[in-house]
């Protein structure tokens, strides 16, 4: 179980580290802030820092992924009697089957008043 908290703490940070760098970097398009008028890029921006934020993002996505595979496998691999599945240890409530019982409704007698 070890493994498996290192691993999650590893999926954790690359979680992270991947919103910062979708965070840093410029948009493509306008996308949003053109429709609103909003025009504040940064004119002559470095090509290389693109390229590599570029590619660290690929780079901790397919990371991401990887450990993603790796964690289920440890789990599998810890439990094989449950066949992998962590839905299998919830007990569900038995469900009742006994009807209730109705009453008939009780009937009036109509008697008009002299």
């Amino acid at each position: 179980m070890l493994t498996f908290n290192i691993v999650l703490g590893l999926i954790l940070l690359v979680s992270f580290l991947l919103i910062l760098v979708v965070m840093v970097q410029q948009p493509k398009s306008g996308g949003l802030s053109s429709s609103f008028g909003g025009n504040a890029q940064i004119v002559g921006g470095v090509k290389k820092t693109g390229d590599f934020l570029n590619t660290s993002t690929w780079t901790l996505g397919v990371s991401l992924i990887v450990l993603s595979l790796i964690s289920n496998l440890i789990l599998t691999n810890a439990h094989p009697e449950r066949g992998g599945s962590v839905l299998d240890g919830v007990s569900t409530p038995p469900v009742s089957t006994q009807q209730p019982v109705q009453t008939p409704p009780t009937q009036q007698q109509n008697n008009p008043q002299k």
